[in-house]
């Protein structure tokens, strides 16, 4: 074993406890499958590698000490970011001010307004990501007969809702349907009643939804056992995709049309995304995470491959370099090809699309 002075130090934080933290402890699982991977194969330029790994408990205001203490305390070679917007945006301003390297995972159009040049976005939404996530609700709405006329939105109080409420706003006037309602609750919401009462009174054709874990089971319910039946339902809810969700509520889902990333299909069968969830799939019992993996496992770990082909590409951890190369380069990874465009997102967007359970 190399001396722990030749470790390489990756840090970041995940939310492991909190709302998200079932899909964070996922991506968790698939981080040391790749570091694992990694150090069977003699590491990074020579060295072992080991993450350095804090919980922000899903507080976001812990995220911009939890990255200054990365850097400054443990001297970590190279940061990346936690899962989803609130566990990334909130480490942007350090970020930016130390000009570091920085791949986050799934955060929605983080760097939209920041347009810093050296973070990229592991999130096949391509360009135009607030469009990309909600598109795929709306035109499917657009293709029913008889047409629906009006929609309401409906989205946790939370940073990480803000992006696909102005991406479905959007894709709403596109598809030429009027919003009538539109409502947030807060993240300690438990009955949503009330929630559901106000949407039904105003009568929507369309019920677009953006919410956490335990909030999509908890509207799913609730809309289940209302009298209120929309013409559609779903379109940016977190939740669904995770298998613990899905047999959690089984056949309350059939009619809910929602998104996925990946999805165990012919055409996604890229090199080496079998082979990782098998070892995933093998250890998520003991780990005590989502049994299948396919919402997180595969972004986690081609997460980490952009970071290693572009360390490896560049020779060490100049983050200029490394950025400078992450932009011009296209990375090999178990999504497929990722080639990074404006603003850190995927220049053309992947699998990201809506799925109605039937």
């Amino acid at each position: 074993m190399p001396a722990a002075s030749a470790l390489i130090r990756i840090g970041y934080c995940l939310s492991l406890t909190g709302p998200v933290a079932d899909n964070s402890r996922s991506a968790q699982l698939a981080h040391e499958i790749w570091r694992e991977d990694i150090n069977r194969r003699g590491g990074l330029r020579g060295r072992s590698v080991e993450f350095v790994r804090y919980d922000d408990h899903a507080d976001a205001s812990q995220v911009p000490g939890i990255y200054k203490r990365l850097m400054d305390e443990d001297k970590v070679d190279l940061v990346i970011g936690g899962y989803g917007t609130n566990a990334v945006l909130p480490a942007m301003p350090l970020i930016v001010e130390r000009q570091r390297f920085f791949v986050g995972l799934m955060g929605l159009g983080v760097n939209n307004a920041l347009a810093y040049p050296n973070y990229f976005a592991m999130i096949p939404t391509g360009p135009d990501p607030n469009a990309a996530l909600t598109e795929g609700f709306f035109a499917l709405a657009a293709q029913q007969q008889p047409r629906p006329a009006t929609a309401a939105l409906v989205s946790a109080d939370a940073e990480f809702s803000r992006n696909p409420i102005l991406g479905a706003k959007a894709n709403a006037k596109k598809y030429g349907f009027k919003i009538i309602h539109e409502a947030t609750y807060p993240l300690t919401t438990q009955d949503f009643t009330l929630v559901i009462d106000a949407v039904a009174g105003s009568n929507c054709d369309l019920l677009f939804l953006c919410s956490y874990l335990a909030d999509s089971i908890g509207l799913v319910r609730t809309i289940h056992a209302h009298r209120f039946r929309p013409k559609m339902v779903g379109g940016g809810m977190i939740g669904p995709q995770n298998t613990a969700v899905k047999t959690t509520l089984g056949p309350l889902l059939n009619g809910f049309v929602n998104y996925e990333y990946w999805q165990p299909v012919p055409k996604m069968m890229f090199l080496g995304v079998q082979q990782l969830l098998g070892t995933y799939q093998a250890r998520a019992s003991d780990a005590g995470v989502d049994p299948l993996g396919h919402y997180m496992a595969p972004l986690a770990y081609a997460q980490m491959q952009v970071v290693a082909q572009a360390v490896e590409a560049t020779g060490g951890f100049d983050d200029a370099r490394l950025g400078a190369h992450t932009r011009s380069t296209t990375f090999d990874t178990v999504m497929g090809a990722v080639k990074f465009g404006m603003n850190g997102e995927w220049r053309n967007h992947g699998s990201c699309r809506s799925n109605s359970r039937e």
